[in-house]
């Protein structure tokens, strides 16, 4: 299996780095410092190499910094599936008369969008965001799960973004008194084409991913989850024809028509689909679990999922863990690095205090960053 590595990262005018840089050929890579130094910036930056918003989910002119002249820039010399290639994403300055739209480059060619980068490299990460994902919406679990399927499927991404424009398309028409029932008949095909394909995926990926966490239970220090899709679609897939169940929910869309126009929206698909996670060693929702237990429990399904990419593409995925070590027990974070090693891949880590990481190994290298500077803390 091929690591996703990143041997050279630079920043231009991203969030607090003005300019900055780092070269590493470490397996893990810790930056230290105080809050609000810069080091989730950093991480997040390497988190616009995939598709997608980044790991905050930030809109592509809040990232830039607020002292230059709107634009930015990422770039990085990775090691991955097609060997050493450079990695480029960011903006020009905004213009009053065009939308800002994001450029992307592989060796300083040109590339349609992100999704080109998962030709080289994968990333997961985890964040402090996301303790609280058992307790907070539906929303935001179907968005980490779709996450989890776009590390595996790069065209993930693509299709939901399709199915939220033909969405959108339905509502829109829905909203005129007099719709034309033909117009409405092409965007609801289209809409269940697009909705069964996104359903596919994630039945796919939330079947495999559950044998991986039953293959890790006893391995792993981190406590097991079972997973479940709460969605219709997702499910019947498991066991109907992907035709048959485009057919029904070309159905169910004309039959709602009245109600979603009255609602303003589409009350039904795999666009509200949920997130079931249960906490294994009790057999109780993780909604229920102790606050430890859930970020435990949350680290093991990162594990999970980091080793199904690597089995899945062939590429060990480029981890990116904010904050984690700070919250373990010392035999919690030893086992962390322990099963990292095992896994193989490059990880880059947060945290404030430098004693965390005594642990990471020769293979692991520190660097300190304060104010929107990085540099490498030597021995």
């Amino acid at each position: 299996m091929t690591p996703s590595r990143i041997h050279r990262l630079t920043l231009t005018h991203f969030r607090n780095y003005r300019a900055a840089g780092l070269e590493t050929a470490a397996d893990m890579v810790a930056l230290v410092g105080p809050n609000g130094a810069g080091k989730t910036n950093c991480i997040e930056a390497i988190s616009f190499l995939s598709p997608g918003r980044g790991l905050r989910r930030a809109t592509l002119e809040d990232v830039a910094d607020n002292q230059g002249d709107g634009s930015w820039a990422v770039s990085a010399q990775v090691e991955g599936a097609l060997g050493l290639a450079t990695l480029g994403t960011g903006i020009d300055p905004p213009r009053a008369d065009s939308a800002v739209s994001r450029r992307c480059r592989i060796d300083r060619e040109p590339v349609n969008s992100a999704t080109a980068f998962g030709d080289h490299i994968r990333m997961v990460w985890l964040t402090p965001a996301m303790d609280g994902l058992f307790m907070g919406a539906g929303s935001e679990r179907r968005r980490f799960f779709d996450r989890l399927v776009l590390a595996i499927d790069s065209e993930h991404s693509s299709r939901i973004s399709a199915l939220e424009r033909s969405l959108r398309s339905r509502n829109r028409l829905l909203e005129t008194r007099n719709y034309d029932d033909h117009w409405c008949d092409a965007i609801e095909r289209e809409t269940a084409e697009l909705a069964v394909a996104v359903a596919a995926t994630r039945g796919q990926t939330a079947a495999r991913l559950t044998g991986m966490l039953n293959a890790r239970a006893q391995a792993s220090a981190f406590p097991s989850a079972q997973i479940a899709l709460d969605g219709w679609m997702e499910n019947a897939l498991l066991q109907e024809t992907a035709t048959s169940v485009e057919d029904r929910y070309r159905q169910i869309l004309r039959d709602n028509r009245p109600r979603d126009a009255i609602a303003g929206r589409t009350t039904d698909g795999p666009h509200l689909t949920d997130l079931q996670v249960i906490y294994a060693p009790k057999s109780m929702p993780a909604r229920d679990a102790s606050t430890g237990e859930q970020k435990a429990l949350l680290i093991g399904l990162v594990l999970a999922h980091a080793t199904l990419v690597a089995e899945m593409t062939g590429i060990v995925p480029l981890l990116l863990l904010d904050e984690v070590v700070a919250h373990l027990d010392p035999n919690r974070r030893a086992a962390l690095f322990d099963e990292l090693r095992k896994l193989g891949a490059q990880v880059w880590l947060t945290g404030a205090d430098p004693a965390s990481f005594a642990e990471i190994g020769a293979g692991g290298e520190i660097f300190d960053v304060e104010s929107g500077r990085v540099s490498n803390r030597r021995p």
